[in-house]
């Protein structure tokens, strides 16, 4: 399945990206997200086929991410552990 991901990067933390899907709006990421991110800035549009190979993430893992709270985080290296717990906290 493919899924057309419009990228973001943080001005806040270098390494920092975020996953959406093309029609959605950044309104639809929780506020708290966006307070740590900074601003958005655009950075490409990318179609994310099966074939798609990403660099530090898991094309599935970003696909099955989007689809099921409407974005993707993907942290710098070494703070993935702190993104996941992020959002297990906002998720309660």
């Amino acid at each position: 399945m493919m899924l057309i991901c419009t990228i973001y990067k943080s001005l806040k933390k270098e390494g920092m990206y975020l996953y959406m899907e093309k029609s959605q709006p950044l309104e639809k990421v929780p506020e708290s997200l966006l307070t740590v991110f900074g601003k958005p800035e655009f950075v490409m549009t990318l179609a994310l086929t099966p074939e798609r190979k990403l660099a530090r993430v898991d094309r599935d893992e970003v696909v099955q991410a989007v689809k099921d709270q409407g974005f993707f985080l993907q942290m710098p290296p070494g703070k993935q552990d702190q993104a996941d717990s992020l959002y297990l906290k906002n998720s309660k």
